[in-house]
């Protein structure tokens, strides 16, 4: 099933063209990367995508429901969204832990089957022996990864990433290319994730979306295995 259906979609800043001529779709159990060179708007896309940024034209469409009936979770995680201070009081195991709580249960006890999930999602991301120390004692790149461990313990049903690997090194990205693809394999996990590590990463995913212009034009997509478009209609975008 679609857990995103993008449409003609269009975006201008004020009377800018930014993207024009997006068209895709990310369906539960599918790994899809999203690429295009520096100041290829692909945050741009995904806050469309999100509702945080509106459509100039065309519809995006996020599913209410997962494959089994029960209602969407999106985990998303922003670009460089590291930003914690020094100050910041809780540990890296108390942060990861809090993904495990159900919205308005801030103090609940987790059980053996929580502890679990928080265990791999800390291990997935290489950060399970500096679990004891303060988040904000931490490098911006082990903040970055901390934070997606938090999203990984949400357990949701999409996941939206942009920019995740940043600070990781190519062992750490192998590792979490292949958590990825299980999570999309295994347990029927929807993933969008921008990235500029397209030749490591071409191998894990189901399907590429490029974002591509010509000069003084907005960005279009681009992909002859994942955009809606005819290949006709494609190519004469790049």
């Amino acid at each position: 099933m679609h857990y995103i259906e993008v449409e003609d979609l269009a975006f201008h800043y004020e009377n800018e063209p930014v993207l024009d001529n997006i068209s895709f779709e990310v369906n539960s159990g599918e790994f899809v990367m999203l690429t295009g060179e520096n100041g290829a708007a692909k945050t741009t896309l995904l806050r469309n995508i999100l509702g945080l940024l509106k459509p100039t034209k065309g519809n995006v469409q996020i599913s209410k429901k997962n494959r089994w009936g029960t209602n969407l979770v999106v985990g998303y995680v922003p670009q460089q969204v590291a930003s914690f201070n020094a100050g910041f009081p809780s540990t890296v195991l108390e942060l990861v832990q809090s993904g495990r709580y159900p919205r308005g249960k801030w103090f609940k006890q987790l059980d053996k089957e929580d502890k679990e999930h928080v265990r791999r999602s800390l291990e997935s991301v290489g950060m399970w022996d500096v679990r004891h120390k303060r988040v904000g004692e931490l490098s911006g790149g082990q903040k970055q990864r901390i934070s997606l461990a938090r999203v990984f313990a949400t357990d949701p049903d999409l996941f939206v990433l942009d920019e995740p690997t940043t600070g990781m090194d190519v062992k750490a990205r192998e590792e979490f290319y292949k958590l990825l693809r299980h999570n999309s394999e295994a347990h029927g996990k929807g993933i969008l994730m921008v990235t500029h590590d397209h030749d490591e990463l071409k191998q894990y995913v189901d399907k590429h979306i490029e974002l591509i212009r010509k000069e003084d034009s907005p960005w279009r997509c681009f992909s002859m295995d994942s955009c809606k478009e005819p290949s006709k209609h494609l190519s004469s975008s790049h």
